[in-house]
């Protein structure tokens, strides 16, 4: 098996369908398996995936258990050399599967792989960031940002400055496309569950890159990236709480660098 593709959705039917089809039109000649793991969407997702795509398997849950939790009962079961994680917002450009299993064959250090996104309008969807640092967060939650744009330490978090342009090993990449070998992850783990969403992508790519892996992005992979559509469906209150939640737990983990 090359591939495992595990998509966890909620609430976003229509987009997961193009998003498999996508995947369909992307596959070739790999041999691959698709997960969707749905958390209790209540929109008829479940009975689209088993009428349009019986060849996926399928995980229903009862209730929204979260990003990483719902992602590793996905990944318990994965048999592929490689694991994609991918949004069900997103739609995959015709290539972008074998031009990505290609690149992870021929370096072999890199331990998570991302792609160049795009908006659904066609223009670059920014999806590298460095680190966090506690100061960047702290102005963010109290919305500096908005008053005085391109305040410094913000603008380094979100790497202002980076070239999309540019194959380059980075901090983190979004967790809309992460490919990596599945060797990466017996070696450090599955996504921390304390995490319910946000954050635990970035507590993946630090884990993977202390223990000697590279994070790589690549502008010859193409991603259209909807972006946020499932969690956008909740009030603005509840999405910044579960932001600065899961921030807090990722520096109460790793450290409160400045």
């Amino acid at each position: 098996m090359d591939l495992s593709v595990i998509i966890v959705s909620w609430k976003v039917r229509d987009l997961l369908k193009k998003c498999l089809e996508s995947i369909r039109s992307a596959q070739g000649d790999l041999s691959l398996e698709i997960f969707v793991v749905d958390n209790d969407s209540q929109d008829s997702t479940v009975e689209m995936v088993k009428n349009e795509f019986p060849n996926v398997k399928l995980i229903i849950n009862d209730k929204n258990l979260g990003f990483a939790k719902a992602n590793n009962l996905a990944l318990r079961q994965s048999r592929g050399e490689y694991v994609l994680l991918l949004n069900p917002d997103t739609e995959l450009n015709s290539e972008a599967l074998g031009h990505s299993l290609e690149f992870m064959r021929h370096n072999s250090d890199c331990g998570i792989l991302g792609a160049k996104m795009f908006y659904p309008d066609g223009s670059l969807q920014p999806s590298v960031r460095r680190f966090p640092t506690i100061w960047p967060i702290i102005l963010m939650l109290l919305k500096l940002p908005k008053i005085f744009p391109h305040l410094k330490p913000v603008d380094k978090y979100l790497a202002a400055d980076f070239d999309y342009n540019k194959e380059q090993e980075v901090d983190q990449v979004m967790g809309a496309f992460m490919l990596m070998p599945k060797a990466v992850l017996d070696k450090v783990g599955l996504l921390d569950e304390r995490f319910f969403v946000w954050f635990e992508e970035v507590d993946l790519c630090r884990r993977v890159k202390s223990a000697g892996y590279k994070i790589i992005y690549s502008p010859d992979i193409s991603v259209i990236h909807h972006g946020g559509k499932s969690f956008g469906q909740q009030a603005v209150i509840k999405n910044q709480q579960l932001f600065f939640t899961s921030a807090l737990k990722y520096f109460l983990k790793h450290g409160f660098d400045v």
